[in-house]
């Protein structure tokens, strides 16, 4: 593949409109989302008002981080929103919604409170999306909608609606609390440690007899839990992780930098 910039605008619309695979499909976007020129966002902005499914994506994918700084940053959000009054393709419902997530700092109430009725979408791609477009937002409502998808009946739509609630936002309150301690036991170990996660973030005591557990069993998946254990920062872990540098020599489960480390950030904890 030749180097994209060499590409007209033209040349580049037509790949993406013609053809039939998705190879080099994000490529393409990519390149014109960087060069954010008023023809650009026009083509996209017909694009997405088309009757084709797949005309329609591919103008969503490209306003969803047109530029940045992004001028039209107001006129694309209005736009999204316009279409989802009616949209009922699943493609480009996931398209719009992901661009959402890339645009989401200043949504309205009456903005968060409309995306909120996706939460019971019957499509899981749908409501995977749906979460991206609500994570980072501090608003009670979009924090409810996550905590209500966190207990979703699909892994991945738990695992980022707990990372939503749990590590991308400061707000701490009981219902955050006790939905991250409902994922604690989740039988998704990845969902599992965003639950542990969120509750060492938030100082939360409770969870150091669950993090001296999983400490015993870590192996190289446990990142997080050693992120966890230095964010909850008792040093009674010292003794913990001594232990475990030890036992790991013999076992070699977990990579010891890994466990070295944790071990002397928590002894520079003052």
């Amino acid at each position: 593949m030749n180097k994209l910039t060499n590409y007209t605008t033209e040349k580049i619309f037509q790949r993406l409109l013609n053809n039939k695979s998705r190879k080099n499909y994000w490529q393409y976007v990519s390149e014109l989302r960087k060069r954010k020129t008023d023809e650009i966002f026009d083509i996209s902005c017909s694009l997405i008002r088309s009757n084709k499914t797949k005309e329609r994506v591919i103008g969503a994918d490209i306003l969803s981080q047109f530029g940045f700084p992004r001028r039209y940053k107001k006129e694309i959000i209005k736009l999204f929103f316009n279409l989802l009054q009616f949209e009922t393709e699943i493609e480009v419902l996931f398209s719009i919604l992901y661009g959402i997530s890339h645009n989401n700092e200043n949504l309205t109430k009456k903005q968060v409170k409309f995306l909120s009725t996706f939460k019971n979408h019957k499509s899981v791609k749908v409501r995977f999306s749906l979460v991206s477009s609500l994570s980072t937002i501090e608003n009670d409502l979009a924090i409810k909608t996550l905590i209500e998808l966190s207990n979703d009946k699909d892994s991945d739509i738990r695992n980022w609606s707990t990372f939503g609630i749990g590590s991308l936002i400061d707000i701490d309150n009981i219902n955050i609390r006790n939905a991250l301690w409902n994922r604690v036991l989740d039988k998704d170990e990845t969902t599992k440690f965003e639950a542990i996660s969120g509750l060492a973030l938030r100082k939360d005591n409770r969870i150091k007899e669950v993090l001296i557990t999983e400490l015993k069993n870590i192996d190289n998946n446990g990142g997080l839990i050693l992120e966890s254990i230095e964010q909850l920062g008792d040093k009674s872990f010292i003794s913990n992780l001594e232990k475990q540098i030890q036992l790991n020599k013999k076992f070699k489960k977990v990579n010891e930098d890994w466990l070295i480390e944790t071990l002397n950030k928590l002894k520079g904890i003052k």
